[in-house]
């Protein structure tokens, strides 16, 4: 007998995410990595972050470097309120808690809903970090297909018609890893199902503000959250993770959640047993960050920025595999979602082996993620997910190009 015969049970259910291990990898000298999930750091607004944390230590130190509310702090739970209320949704103070990042919201639904077998229902693909953290706790887990407008809606209601879900998970906007948006009359169609089958919708947000329209009433598309006035009932059955790592720091480790109140007062509960709260001085920071109207005009800048990648990874793309691969290109976000489609060129069918291609890739000096992993179940091995956020046009040029021969050795 060992330490290892003793763990939990529920440990055989997950396994190290394939996504962190291949980090592992991207220490090698001069590589260019599309596998990362993270803004650029070059980005962040550190002289408005530095002026936020300055006020925070001089104005309110004591508070903030002190023990906290599990709720959250509460300047930030009200600069929150009127933040949301710029993006259509009515929610008081109380309405919301603060959590370390939307990944710890996602782990208290979990934990909060979630028994041993009861089947949760995510898009297919999606967010790997979800598929482990709701097996943790028991969850069969089953994908819903998508098209390049997101979750289908048609297949969506027969799965839940199916298999009763306790919940549905979605990234609406910009999701990670397909990029996809989903279009307003699929969302309202979303909520329609959440009343019709009493089934909780958990939206997560991470990406919303990283839209690429430039015109001058450009704005971020709606949230389930913000349309749930237009379907009556459809607020009791709704959950929405929000989250600053995308467009103030993902160091901060902030994010909050907005849910019916005897599940958010369930989720403090649970809170009160993780971490007691989240960090007060990051808060702190972040509610000062907020209250000097500095994030808008930050955000217009890295939205440019990363449209203009994108433009470049999509052209470069193209060049180089031709139609040897498929894609959408996005709308937002951080991500293409692309396929090798086996096309036949030069007398040849063109390789779907995504997994060699990989491989061929590291060795060629530049890294993507392979999509399999994003699957619950029925992986598709001809997908591969590509991150535009963290290379400029220049690199992004110099890696597709290396991606491309890759590909054309194997």
């Amino acid at each position: 007998m060992n330490i290892q015969s003793t763990f939990a049970k529920r440990l055989g259910n997950v396994e190290t995410s394939a996504i962190r291990e291949l980090f592992k990898l991207l220490a090698k000298p001069g590589i260019i990595s599309f596998a990362g999930g993270f803004p650029d750091a070059s980005m962040f607004d550190v002289d408005g972050i530095k002026a936020a944390t300055d006020k925070a230590l001089g104005d309110t130190a004591g508070a903030v470097l002190q023990y906290g509310a599990t709720e959250g702090y509460n300047p930030l739970r009200e600069n929150l309120s009127k933040h949301m209320a710029t993006k259509g949704v009515t929610v008081s103070p109380e309405g919301l808690i603060i959590t370390t990042g939307s990944q710890q919201a996602l782990d208290l639904i979990g934990k909060t809903m979630i028994d041993e077998g009861d089947n949760v229902i995510v898009e297919a693909p999606t967010f790997l970090a979800t598929i482990q953290c709701f097996r943790l706790y028991g969850a069969n887990v089953i994908g819903a297909p998508i098209d390049e407008g997101g979750v289908r809606v048609d297949k969506l209601e027969e799965l839940i018609a199916k298999h009763k879900p306790k919940l549905v998970y979605l990234i609406p906007s910009f999701g990670n890893p397909s990029g996809a948006l989903v279009p307003q009359d699929r969302r309202k169609r979303i909520l329609e199902l959440a009343v019709k089958y009493k089934t909780l919708i958990v939206e997560d947000d991470p990406y919303g503000e990283l839209y690429f329209d430039a015109s001058p009433n450009a704005c971020a598309p709606r949230s389930l959250l913000s349309m749930a006035s237009d379907v009556p009932g459809s607020l009791d059955w709704l959950a929405f993770a929000g989250s600053f790592s995308k467009v103030m720091s993902p160091g901060l480790r902030v994010g909050w959640l907005i849910a019916p109140p005897e599940l958010l007062a369930k989720a403090t509960m649970c809170k009160q047993f993780s971490d007691a709260h989240t960090s007060n001085l990051s808060q702190a920071i972040a509610a000062n960050y907020l209250a000097s109207g500095a994030m808008p005009t930050s955000m217009d800048k890295v939205r440019k920025v990363y449209a203009a990648r994108a433009k470049t990874m999509a052209e470069c793309l193209k060049v180089e595999f031709g139609n040897a691969i498929r894609f959408t290109a996005p709308q937002g976000g951080m991500f293409f979602w692309a396929n090798l489609t086996g096309a036949v060129t030069d007398a040849r069918r063109q390789s779907t082996d995504v997994a060699a291609l990989a491989k061929a890739a590291i060795t060629n000096n530049v890294a993507f993620v392979p999509g399999a992993p994003f699957f619950a179940h029925d992986a598709d091995m001809t997908a591969l997910r590509l991150s535009f956020a963290t290379a400029n046009e220049d690199l992004i040029r110099e890696g597709v190009a290396r991606l491309g021969q890759a590909f054309r050795s194997l």
